[in-house]
Parts: structure tokens; sequence; C-alpha cells
């Protein structure tokens, strides 16, 4: 890290342990910070923590299935059995526990919170599923960054170990793309097939030489494609079929979004024709 980098690191930590000086009632932090910082409060401090038990508030019992996520929340009063998360990501485990505690802590009840985390649906674009069959899941996601991609391809992987993944990237940013190429190639490479739509230029010009074909020649997958927004729609359907049982995961942070509604349809259409 850059000693800027390091300056700013610093400066971050001391304005929060100055923020944290100001609580008087309870602090909440991930389970580990509490040893890191140097808080200067009167205030009890409990943590967090997707799965450590050593946390104050916990998951437990954590099961991945048929698209869905169930765990057992764990908390200083008692234990919240069997709880299922409305968005499926495995990152929202440690998400959904630290929302729980805020809110157990503010008088919330066991069933609220529960009922809470399983009608959550998220935020738009941040893995929205939006066909859920028995032989096909379609995802679409935001990620447009080689570890956010990564996080969602596991999430994929945890909630459909059987299913052949087929990842739609569509790069954003001629920049993003040059600078990125071999960390979007290696992430992409853990899919089991790829589709790479035309980068998407948002603000910029065209760089020579920076293109989609470019980062799929640098892809090690067999199965990979290049191809226009009309010729997924065209194919999307009839090779979904073939694969099937399939996860589909669209990812990226241009207008691949304005393609969902058709995706889905194709999907279910497919889907229907086949039964």
């Amino acid at each position: 890290m850059s000693l800027t980098g390091v300056f700013i690191m610093e400066a971050y930590r001391e304005s929060f342990e100055h923020y944290c000086s100001l609580v008087s009632n309870t602090i909440l932090l991930k389970y580990g910070l509490q040893d890191k910082l140097h808080i200067q409060s009167q205030a009890r401090v409990l943590t967090y923590s997707a799965e450590d038990t050593r946390a104050d508030f916990y998951a437990a019992n954590i099961v991945t299935k048929d698209g869905a996520i169930v765990f057992d929340l764990h908390y200083p009063n008692g234990v919240i059995g069997k709880i299922q998360l409305g968005v499926p990501v495995w990152v929202n485990i440690e998400n959904s526990v630290a929302a729980a505690a805020i809110a157990l802590l503010n008088g919330v009840t066991e069933d609220e919170v529960r009922r809470g985390l399983a009608t959550f649906k998220g935020v738009h674009r941040r893995f929205n599923i939006h066909v859920q069959t028995p032989e096909v899941a379609y995802i679409d996601d935001y990620a447009h960054h080689p570890q956010e991609i990564a996080a969602s391809i596991a999430s994929v992987r945890k909630l459909y170990p059987e299913r052949h993944l087929l990842g739609i990237f569509q790069p954003h940013l001629y920049t993003r793309t040059r600078d990125f190429a071999d960390e979007f190639a290696k992430v992409l490479s853990t899919l089991d097939e790829v589709i790479l739509l035309p980068i998407y230029p948002a603000r910029e010009l065209p760089i020579e030489g920076v293109n989609s074909e470019m980062l799929l020649n640098k892809i090690t997958l067999r199965d990979k494609h290049l191809l226009s927004k009309e010729a997924l729609l065209a194919e999307i359907g009839e090779r979904a079929r073939k694969m099937a049982p399939v996860a589909v995961l669209t990812i990226g942070a241009g207008d691949v979004d304005r393609l969902v509604n058709d995706i889905s349809l194709k999907l279910s259409v497919e889907r229907s024709l086949e039964v």
C-alpha cells in the first residue's frame, strides 16, 4: 500500500474511533475489530459475525439449498431458528446478522426479525433472482469489478452447486477493461461457460486494441463466446435448455439490465416449451 493509502486508512480509523467515543449506549462491531480499535467510551461493545461463535451475534447451521439460504441466529438472549434470507447471497449472512442485531437491540421481536429478513428483497441490480425453476435459475447482478464478480460467482455456486453456470458479462469502460483485463479473465474463467458482450463505453472513447475480443482471448475456458445483444437474445433460451439444469448470471454495470426482462422471458418460454 502506498504512503497515501496508509495515511487515508489511518485517518479513517481515527475518525471512526472518535465517532465511537461519542456513543454512550451500545456500539456494535464486526468481531475482531474490538481488538484493533482504541475506543474511549463507556458504551457497551457487542460484536457480530457470519459464523464466528465467539461473537455476541452470529449465524449457525447454515444451509444453502435450491437457491435459498437458511440459518439459526444466535444472540445473547437466545436463538432465532431457521431464518431464511430474502436475498440469498452468502455475504448477506453477515449483513443480515448485523441488521438483526441492531433490530433486536432496539426492541424488535424475534418474529419481526425473521419476517423482515425473509421479505427483504434487496436493492435493484444487486443479485436479483428473476427466474427460479428446477431447471433454470436466472440472476442479474451489478458486479463490474473482478472481486465483485468473484463474489457473485461464488454465491451462485453455493446456491446451485450442481448446475451448469453460464455467465454473461458486459465489460464497463475501456479503461477498466484495459487495467483489469488479466483479473477479469481469471475470474471469468471460473465459470462453466461465458458469453461476452461488447464493451459498454459510458463516457469514454474507444481505446485501440481494447475490446471484448481482447478479453475473450485471455479467458482460459473452452466454452467462451462473444455475442451481440441481439444474438444473445436469439440464442439464450435454446442454449440454457441444452445445459439444464443451469444457472444463468448476467453481470456488468452498463445497460445489460435492459435485457433482463427479455432474457427472463426467453428462459421461461424455453422451459415451458420443453415441458
